[in-house]
């Protein structure tokens, strides 16, 4: 009843509050009346008024006009701040910009000639908020320019800064600036009550979710623990055996007794599994001298027999017949075992073997020319026929006999290039596809089909929001943009797009996986080679992003930059850099645990290993391809 007591008159200013929102006048005098009666306190609600909200606006909007930075922003951080989430992203790219008019305030009201010691402050000020809650959007290509706008020593005359000088630029942020004001402090009126609702049911909804899912993993994670737990229980027993049969043993030898081979063979069986016992017996002779170490080497002996066990041969025809008439999931588990086959198989003979005989058999049809084909898969209303189809092309992509083999087939990567922009993007399916066509970039022919198809436009869209894809999908988009900008055709279609090019690529700059780092500054080098790209990029400040981007990273990384802006400031030269006729067909192997050997030396490049990646690439390959 105390807690009651102590949180009465908040309760009964939250109800009051809730009827009159919700148009209840009558019940809010009948409460009222009652309230006074019984002398229980009714406080009024904290938030302010639509009065004090029009006070808040008129006061942010004058300091806005008067540049008053440091009245703007308290008002915004006492009346804003508590009412809008830190990641909104409205309220996070207003609030940059808001800075930037700021920082900038001064140079236009003094035709660019400042009282140093406050544009100094206003500067300092500016840094400091890039440092701390402007951080966030340093991944982010609208706002990456801006970051060097501190160390640019006249930013009116900079290209890149031109436009925060002129009076339509501040009365366009004038409007937003106002119309964010309205909409944010009118939310301020919602019911204190009605929020609290809606917060405490998400919440518990989530939670609920996220305990499910704990659950589900613990359960899971505890019989594989108990399963441990009883095969150590087994293990130690016999190990007890095994070590009191030999201490038996070792006193009888002392003893003068003899040790016959049977039952040193008996002791050794207990060592090992059932299936070592009939093994190991053709192995050795025990009625021999021997020691440890020869029991040792005949037991690994056994063991290398059965690593590589021969696979069963399949029925290809009736394989593709069912793959074309068989039902859904009668498809989708056909797909997963061929997949597993081949992926659980043993690098070298197994795996070689494996593979000829899908392609001898032409397992996905890629020669035949009729209508229902295996690969009419992808196409597939079922999401899961789709998803294990894709998984399937991506495994056959991952070998070079594969990507050999699938290249024969001229309508496969339309019909990829299809399916990447039609799937959802964060679908398993589109993983799959964007991975095989990643590893399609490794060969010539199938690079230039791709350049042809538009790729690298659609690739540059994509990765204009690197944050709505995975780190995976984000690492293969960088990976193929790079593997296509290597090409001089492919060159050519980034310079008539410069500018869009270059801001997505510096957006990407920033990112934390090194993989990712190392195909933009492959991209960048390859690009810039081009006269008229180093020319857009020198307008837009590069070299000053570029610099930026080389604190705090590895020397690897510092060493790749280096190199880019050198290609930057370059003198102009022909365009090539590499004839397309001097390259390679075909690159490295890629299947996991696959360790092969590239066929031929990459013609006309000797690449160090500090330099931009200047060769076709797959992820998790492009280290090997450094040392080759």
């Amino acid at each position: 009843m105390g807690d009651v007591l102590a949180y009465e008159a908040e309760l009964l200013g939250l109800v009051k509050e809730y009827l009159d929102f919700a148009g209840f006048q009558e019940t809010v005098k009948v409460l009222k009346k009652e309230c006074k009666i019984k002398g229980k306190p009714l406080t009024k609600p904290a938030d302010a008024s639509s009065e004090d909200a029009l006070h808040v606006q008129e006061g942010m909007l004058t300091a806005f006009e008067d540049g008053d930075q440091k009245v703007f922003f308290q008002l915004w951080e006492e009346h804003i701040l508590s009412l809008v989430h830190d990641s909104d992203p409205v309220a996070q790219n207003l609030e940059f910009y808001l800075h930037i008019y700021f920082a900038t305030f001064l140079l236009k009201q003094t035709m660019g000639k400042p009282d140093k010691a406050e544009l100094e402050e206003r500067i300092s000020y500016f840094k400091a908020y890039l440092e701390t809650k402007g951080a966030a959007l340093s991944q982010t290509t609208e706002f990456l320019p801006f970051y060097a706008l501190p160390f640019v020593p006249n930013p009116m005359v900079h290209p890149s800064f031109k436009e925060l000088f002129q009076d339509s630029w501040t009365l366009d942020l004038k409007k937003r600036l106002e119309k964010f004001l309205s909409l944010t402090l009118k939310s301020r009126q919602t019911p204190r009550l009605l929020t609290i609702f809606k917060e405490s049911g998400q919440c518990n909804k989530e939670m609920m979710q996220h305990l499910h899912q704990q659950l589900v993993k613990r359960e899971q994670r505890y019989m594989t623990n108990l399963k441990r737990l009883h095969k150590l229980q087994m293990d130690y027993r016999n190990l007890l055996g095994v070590t009191a049969e030999l201490v038996d043993s070792l006193e009888a030898t002392i003893t003068g007794k003899m040790i016959t081979p049977e039952h040193l063979q008996s002791v050794f069986a207990c060592l090992f599994s059932n299936h070592l016992k009939q093994t190991v017996a053709h192995h050795i002779d025990f009625s021999r001298p021997g020691t440890a170490s020869t029991l040792l080497r005949a037991s690994l002996a056994s063991i290398k027999l059965q690593d590589v066990p021969l696979l069963p041969s399949l029925d290809y025809e009736k394989l593709k017949k069912d793959l074309i008439t068989g039902s859904d999931r009668l498809k989708a588990l056909l797909l997963q075992a061929l997949r597993w086959r081949l992926t659980t198989s043993y690098p070298g003979e197994q795996r070689d073997t494996i593979m000829q005989a899908y392609i001898s058999n032409d397992l996905l049809d890629c020669h035949s020319n009729c209508q229902r084909s295996v690969l009419q898969l992808l196409y597939s209303k079922s999401e899961v026929v789709r998803q294990y189809m894709a998984r399937l092309i991506n495994a056959f992509a991952s070998l070079i006999e594969g990507r050999a083999y699938l290249s024969q087939n001229p309508t496969l990567l339309q019909m990829l290039e299809d399916r990447l922009k039609a799937e959802d993007k964060d679908s398993l399916t589109w993983e799959n596809v964007l991975g095989a066509l990643q590893k399609f970039s490794l060969r010539r022919a199938l690079q230039s089909a791709m350049i042809k198809d538009g790729l690298i436009f659609w690739l540059v869209d994509v990765l204009i929001d690197p944050d709505c894809l995975s780190d995976y999908n984000l690492e293969y988009c960088a990976a193929l943009l790079m593997n296509l900008c290597l090409r001089s055709a492919g060159k050519k279609i980034c310079a008539s797009i410069p500018n869009h090019m270059l801001r997505v690529l510096s957006g990407l700059l920033d990112h934390e996986n090194p993989k990712i780092q190392s195909y933009v500054n492959g991209a960048l080098y390859s690009i810039l080679a081009i006269p008229s790209v180093r020319e857009e990029a020198k307008e837009m400040g590069m070299e000053e992003i570029l610099r930026c981007f080389m604190k705090e990273r590895n020397e690897e990384t510092v060493r790749q930059i280096e190199f880019v802006i050198k290609q930057l400031n370059s003198e102009p030269f022909n365009d090539s850099v590499v004839s397309e006729d001097d390259e390679e067909e075909e690159y490295e192997e890629i299947m996991t645990h696959t360790p092969k050997t590239k066929k031929k030396q990459f013609a006309g490049v000797h690449q160090s290993i500090d330099e931009p990646l200047q060769r076709p690439v797959t992820p998790g390959s492009h280290r090997t391809a450094y040392l080759m």
